[in-house]
């Protein structure tokens, strides 16, 4: 299915149909429903800037990664086995979504693989997790040079945990998740039940996001059949069960309570490819030879400030959130996270001066993000529960040139004695393939993160932060 929103420049996609759907949203819509909607941004965003622009040219002499050992393995979990008593094994219970979101950035996906295995675990089912489908646009090796088309890459490759496929607590029963192949094995399409979205979400589709949740765990709890598949309907136009109109609203909201302590979160990890390329470029964090942290650290993050910077593209998308008022994305609306998004009352929507006002809260200048990172620092070092110095800036950027290079000066200038970007990072071609994935957990480690709040790739990093147990203080946002 392709629905084609008219101030966006590409289709939400799934891969099971071809037909083609034109959704023109008017701005009584909007008015009527009584919200604004940062989900639209959200793919956008992900969209344009899943792998930093230097990635995917100036390293092409580097052929992509095959990932043949890791997709044996993925094969070989212990789970895949027909042996084995229920809810697993051939009278096992599976589910498979099959109107989960495909070709949109990284961290689109992930907001709802996360969510679906968290679904599958509370109605006691095994859930399917398959490949990380990319837009061939914005893969980081061009057409000829791909293994396949569209591209793929394993989900293992991206995240590691329970799902995809690692085994939850010992006190907790329910069964492990399965790959595609293993999925299509155990539950051959004449043996599955097809549930069509249309005739569950239409109850509860402007509900808040736990009675959405709570709706669908019925429905696949009750279902008395071992395998389900979840299909989108022909006249669904966002057919995911936790879809955009949910993500960029406060509704999402009612969710994070029941989300953040399951298991599907408290148990997600960093996949071995993200890990080993991380620790192979954490002396670019350390101290230079000419100065020292005031005391020995246990790591190169203890000290550090993450920044999120989107450039580029991302002009023209912060102008259509302030064109749409929309709100902050996903777990971004936290509300007890500083930095809320908030405007002066003199600042009437759609005015010059609101314009203005988002920019500098979407697409800052290097005025306002040295501003913000000295006020991050002067607010972590006055904390009595922190009271860290901090020294070393990490920018995770698809900026380049002069106008990055003026940033680091500026920073350097304002007294950061260490200031590292995406593009300084030394990475092999799996390393390369999964660059998001690194950067988003350098900035979930790093002592303080300032995000973008309308962006999903900020939303990710502040979920594994939270449930890291971070201080709420240690997130931030860009600000007027």
């Amino acid at each position: 299915m392709y629905v084609v929103i008219p101030w966006l420049s590409y289709p939400l996609r799934t891969l099971h149909t071809h037909r083609r759907v034109k959704i023109f949203i008017i701005i009584a819509t909007f008015t009527i429903l009584g919200t604004s909607f940062a989900g639209l941004e959200s793919t956008y965003e992900q969209q344009h800037a899943t792998v930093p622009e230097e990635r995917t040219v100036s390293r092409l002499e580097i052929p992509p990664p095959t990932y043949t050992e890791l997709r044996k393995l993925e094969e070989a979990l212990p789970q895949h086995d027909l042996r084995l008593p229920f809810p697993e094994g051939k009278d096992g219970r599976y589910v498979k979504f099959s109107n989960q979101i495909v070709m949109l950035g990284w961290n689109n996906v992930l907001n709802e693989v996360l969510m679906n295995a968290h679904l599958a675990h509370a109605s006691n089912r095994a859930y399917m997790f398959k490949d990380y489908v990319w837009n061939p646009d914005h893969y980081p090796w061009p057409e000829g040079h791909r293994p396949e088309n569209p591209p793929r890459t394993p989900l293992s490759a991206l995240i590691g945990g329970t799902v995809v496929g690692q085994s939850f607590e010992k006190d907790d029963n329910a069964p492990r998740s399965v790959s595609e192949s293993w999925f299509d094995h155990v539950c051959p399409a004449k043996e599955r039940r097809i549930i069509y979205t249309g005739d569950i979400k239409p109850t509860v589709a402007w509900s808040e996001g736990n009675v959405i949740f709570n709706h669908w765990a019925k429905v696949l709890l009750e279902a008395p059949e071992s395998c389900i598949e979840v299909m989108p309907s022909d006249d669904d136009k966002f057919p995911q069960v936790f879809d955009l109109w949910l993500w960029g609203s406060e509704r999402v909201l009612s969710l994070w309570k029941s989300f953040s302590r399951s298991p599907t979160s408290r148990l997600l990890r960093t996949s071995g490819i993200v890990d080993r390329s991380i620790k192979q470029n954490e002396h670019l964090f350390m101290p230079p030879p000419h100065w020292r942290f005031p005391w020995n650290t246990p790591g190169p993050y203890t000290h550090m400030l993450a920044m999120h910077i989107r450039r580029g593209d991302f002009k023209s998308a912060c102008t259509h959130l302030a064109t749409w008022n929309s709100t902050f994305y996903g777990w971004n609306l936290l509300p007890h996270l500083p930095d809320r998004l908030k405007f002066a009352p003199s600042v009437v929507w759609n005015t010059t001066e609101y314009f203005a006002a988002h920019a500098r809260r979407c697409i800052p200048d290097v005025d306002v993000i040295t501003t913000k990172a000295r006020e991050a620092r002067r607010d972590y070092a006055k904390s009595k529960f922190l009271a860290t110095k901090l020294e070393v800036v990490y920018l995770l950027t698809n900026e380049q040139g002069e106008w990055l290079e003026d940033l680091k000066n500026s920073l350097r200038d304002d007294g950061w004695k260490n200031v590292v970007t995406s593009h300084d990072l030394q990475l092999d071609s799996e390393g390369i393939e999964v660059g998001m994935a690194i950067d988003m957990d350098i900035a979930r480690q790093a002592a303080v993160f300032v995000g973008n709040g309308w962006s999903s790739f900020t939303s990710n990093i502040n979920h594994r932060r939270l449930v890291d147990g971070k201080y709420p203080l240690t997130i931030r946002f860009w600000a007027n």
